[in-house]
């Protein structure tokens, strides 16, 4: 049973700051390639391309922006919201309506939500359509399960489409979670996922790539959908959730990114000193250059130049935040931390630091950032925990804002940090809450939970509840989007938070599109409730 891994980078990279030519410096300096020892395995990234590219390319759109996916997931939640700051952020009341859950079926994000799905789904089709080997074939139907998996997690029912130009009737819920299922395990090599696998028989490889998909990537989406089946389908599914956990825990090679586990700080100002060097442990798993991080088992990749859609310094940073880092672009000043959820981290938690920007803000050296149209009497840009409203007039600093996934000097719009989707830390909160579930006994969570703990410099937990682990989850898994989707199975979607207060059910599933009802000439029909 693996634990808690400490790792050391194979070399050392000494970054050299000049006065005179400095981003030419920085860019050089920042190109080289980090890779991290495992054992002797080479974690080594890269995309690759051919047959793949452009499925796998798809997983972009809506996967770690203010679009689609993350932004259904996120802004539903309990610790994310986009405040309304006088003619800022309103756009038509679809960051407000997503927060109080009164969204509908005319809803833009919503309806990206299913655009890019079947975007994916598309792509997919049309590679399997053509001429693959059988890892490659592997690799896509398993890719095609992972977009089918969001939009039945999103929408319920859908049409389960299998080739280019075919139509379908609206399937149920529980077919969709079937049909996910059978993709997986039948790309596995597997009838079954047990506390004994065989994955011999599976024409997907054990390969490191961290922007493809192995037999771990493909067991950790498996792991997903068992962890959520009571929700999709009424019948529990703990211990396969366990199983296809646990095996990746046991049989992998990927390592929690812990101590000595660093790379170079990208957003270091050379005349800031309290600005660090280098990024390590939890804040490494997610600086822009992770693309080699042994905790990542399977991520989206982004760059800055040809696989753009991350943006959320933009997303979140105020306007003159673009002096702080010398970023190409304005800020515009939108996603902020709810403070219920800032406040519930304990000061030394290493992830509240990494997670978040905090207090008065500071420009390229270090001077104070100010805001001259400031609406609370204070120029010194100041994010405080603290939002007087959600509309119409929040403040234009209040709320802490998200840095998870950290800023790098002279940042474009897109930026180049890969967005997890199966990683070693969630993996082991899966199996932590399975086990627990299984035998009704959460204390059977606290060694998986321990060890993220350790991790973020926090002593070990003695006793464990339900709640508490709900807790850890969120302090774990905070900008990765799955916090409406853990609400939803903890039973906590409907209750009451910070300007929010709607306890309908219904709103578990999204409304289908209007649009795609429209379009699709009588074969899809509304979720109840909406």
């Amino acid at each position: 049973m693996k634990q808690l891994f400490k790792i050391t980078c194979l070399s050392t990279m000494l970054i050299a700051f000049s006065c005179t030519d400095l981003e030419d410096d920085l860019e050089d300096s920042f190109t080289e390639d980090q890779q991290f020892s495992n054992n002797g395995v080479s974690l080594g990234g890269g995309g690759g391309g051919g047959a793949l590219l452009a499925p796998f390319s798809r997983l972009r759109a809506g996967t770690a922006g203010n679009t689609g996916f993350f932004a259904t997931n996120t802004v539903t939640g309990d610790d994310v919201a986009v405040t309304q700051k006088g003619g800022d952020w309103f756009d038509g009341g679809i960051w407000i309506q997503l927060h109080r859950h009164t969204y509908g079926s005319t809803h833009d994000r919503i309806n990206e939500l299913w655009n890019d799905g079947y975007a994916g789904i598309g792509e997919c089709n049309t590679s399997l359509a053509g001429s693959l080997n059988a890892n490659q074939t592997a690799q896509i139907r398993a890719l095609r399960a992972y977009f089918y998996w969001r939009l039945m997690d999103g929408f319920g029912r859908v049409k389960i489409i299998t080739s280019p130009g075919q139509d379908a009737p609206q399937s149920s819920r529980q077919d969709v979670f079937n049909f996910i299922e059978s993709e997986l395990l039948d790309v596995l090599g597997i009838p079954a996922v047990t506390a004994s696998l065989n994955l011999s028989g599976s024409d997907l490889n054990t390969d490191i790539s961290n922007y493809r998909i192995n037999q771990y990537a493909a067991l950790g989406i498996l792991a997903k959908l068992y962890l959520n089946a009571e929700v999709y389908t009424g019948t529990p599914r703990w211990e396969e959730a366990q199983w296809a956990a646990e095996y990746i825990l046991d049989n992998s090679p990927y390592q929690l990114c812990a101590d000595g586990c660093s790379v170079p700080n990208q957003a270091k100002r050379p005349s800031v000193a309290s600005d660090p060097e280098t990024l390590e442990g939890y804040a490494a798993v997610f600086a822009p250059n992770n693309e080699n991080n042994p905790e990542i088992i399977w991520a989206a990749e982004y760059d800055e130049t040809g696989a753009g859609g991350m943006n959320f310094n933009v997303m979140t940073l105020h306007g003159p935040s673009q002096l702080t880092w010398g970023l190409d672009v304005q800020p515009w000043n939108g996603f902020v931390v709810l403070e219920e959820f800032y406040n519930s981290f304990e000061d030394d938690d290493l992830r509240k630091e990494a997670n978040f920007l905090q207090g008065p803000q500071t420009d390229f050296n270090g001077d104070p950032l100010l805001d001259y149209a400031a609406d609370d009497g204070e120029l010194v840009i100041d994010y405080k925990p603290n939002i007087n409203e959600l509309e119409p007039n929040a403040w234009r600093d209040g709320g802490v804002r998200m840095k998870k996934f950290s800023f790098a000097l002279f940042q474009r719009q897109d930026m180049n940090n890969d967005y997890p989707i199966v990683r070693l830390g969630d993996v082991h909160l899966i199996r932590a809450e399975a086990m627990a579930r299984a035998q009704g006994d959460w204390s059977m969570a606290l060694s998986d939970v321990n060890a993220l703990r350790d991790r973020a410099g926090l002593g070990a937990l003695s006793s464990l509840d339900e709640d508490g682990f709900l807790a850890e989850r969120g302090k774990e898994m905070f900008q990765e989007s799955s916090r409406r989707i853990d609400l939803i199975r903890f039973g906590k979607y409907e209750d009451t938070w910070w300007e929010k207060t709607d306890s309908d059910p219904a709103k578990r599933i999204f409304p289908i599109p209007q649009a795609q009802i429209d379009a699709s000439n009588g074969t899809l029909t509304q979720n109840p409730g909406y």
